[in-house]
């Protein structure tokens, strides 16, 4: 019996982003503690031989790919847009070290967008990223769906 499900796994990671041309205070660097779900979907195996019988995805398997595309690489970096004054960058680089320059503003809104991206398609065939939600403090998060994405 065939049934489409859902699950979820949690990434937390810390990043620290710049806004370039805002006009409040995220403009200057500052952190937040990010947490990231990923929800894929698929119809779990149902083969007694597979050894990820009962399974979308091995768990175990979807970490390696956010681990590898997103965690490894924004995880205690300083994000800024590509937009930022030269200048400023190559002093991020240097103050911060691990500075990832990105083609957007880094908000949590293009971030999110971004990551499902990065994670989409290095996932196996019958898996579908279903929706990211990207928290960016306790109470605040962005969401992106596959949905409304086409």
């Amino acid at each position: 019996m065939s049934h489409l499900i859902r699950v979820t796994k949690e990434f937390p990671f810390e990043m620290a982003h710049v806004l370039w041309n805002y006009d409040g205070p995220c403009r200057n660097v500052h952190g937040h503690s990010y947490r990231l779900f990923v929800t894929i979907s698929g119809i779990p195996s149902e083969n007694p031989e597979n050894p990820k019988n009962g399974m979308v995805m091995d768990f175990s398997d979807l970490k390696s790919i956010v681990k590898s595309k997103i965690v490894d690489i924004f995880d205690h970096s300083v994000v800024v847009s590509q937009s930022e004054d030269k200048e400023k960058t190559e002093m991020f680089k240097k103050l911060f070290g691990n500075t990832v320059v990105v083609p957007y503003q880094p908000t949590c809104e293009n971030l999110v967008a971004d990551f499902a991206g990065r994670i989409e398609k290095h996932l196996p065939s019958g898996v579908d990223l279903h929706s990211l939600k990207l928290y960016e403090t306790a109470t605040s998060f962005a969401e992106w769906f596959a949905s409304d994405n086409g």
